[in-house]
């Protein structure tokens, strides 16, 4: 892999001996509504009450494979431009020894891939996703952030209860909303979204850096937890305040999926020490 000749990046995820499986039980399903056009008044209320929305088919088998076909070609490096391939930190020590074809199974992420590749550019700007998210937002959507989750087979990490708005810098009170694009089958036992309905409700929550940048485990709500299993071509619709996360991949199967981050378009950006002092890190009369 040519990529990975000239610059290898590393996901930056702490093992500190893993989590309690517990973290991630799950005491519902939500299987969402039909397609993204079936979307009512009455589904954009319930994003509003609960946090999120699941949408069973959003997106057609032919999208799906330009976005994967996409995804492959810069992660091969057929464009030498882009740079934001990482890979699972377990494969710091053995990634050299791996062949082209194990390696593209030691992806953990591409970042920031707007404008590297076509059929991934056009993704941001598909019109049933900006419809969405206008009606969600209630005003123009902007894209703010964007990634790709690879959640490879046997080795895909967790990605630790947390909200986005931690992550990002934007003022407080700005209506973040995410959409996550299931690439393959997503279930309970690959790793598929775990949310909280209603904790958006609760505002910003301080986070820490342990396994990653995230909430204290001990502070999670596990009595209400939902995961969300999507088809390739079904999407969650979410909160950037809503608490989510998923467990690791342990099965023989990948879990790929675009994730795309939305907030109103008139909304100037922050800086880090703004959000910092509402979301953490340490120091702010809580402990974990």
């Amino acid at each position: 892999m040519e990529q990975t000749r000239e610059r290898v990046a590393f996901d930056n995820y702490v093992n500190d001996g893993g989590y309690t499986e517990d973290l991630y039980e799950f005491h519902e399903i939500d299987e969402g509504i039909e397609s993204l056009d079936a979307a009512t008044d009455a589904d954009v209320d319930f994003f509003h009450r609960n946090g999120y929305l699941a949408v069973r088919n959003a997106f057609t088998s032919a999208e799906v494979d330009g976005m994967l076909n996409g995804l492959m070609d810069l992660i091969k490096g057929k464009n030498p431009d882009f740079k934001g391939v990482q890979f699972e930190s377990s494969y710091k020590d053995t990634l050299h020894a791996l062949s082209d074809d194990e390696r593209w199974d030691a992806v953990r992420k591409l970042q920031y891939f707007m404008g590297y590749d076509h059929r991934l550019t056009a993704v941001s700007e598909h019109p049933k996703i900006l419809d969405i998210m206008g009606r969600i937002i209630g005003e123009e959507p902007a894209l703010y952030s964007h990634q790709a989750i690879l959640k490879p087979p046997l080795v895909g990490r967790e990605k630790p209860w947390h909200q986005d708005h931690a992550y990002f810098n934007l003022p407080m009170g700005t209506q973040i909303v995410s959409m996550w694009i299931s690439l393959d089958n997503a279930t309970p036992e690959n790793g598929c979204m775990r949310v909280i309905p209603g904790t958006h409700l609760r505002g910003p929550v301080v986070h820490f850096k342990r396994r990653d940048w995230q909430l204290c485990d001990t502070h999670v709500v596990r009595d209400r937890v939902v995961a969300v299993p999507l088809k390739p071509g079904g999407c969650l619709i979410w909160s950037g305040l809503i608490h989510h996360g998923t467990p690791a991949n342990n099965t023989p199967h990948r879990r790929r999926a675009l994730q795309l981050h939305y907030f109103p378009a008139r909304v100037k950006a922050s800086t880090s020490q703004e959000r910092l002092a509402v979301f953490g890190s340490e120091g702010k009369d809580v402990t974990c």
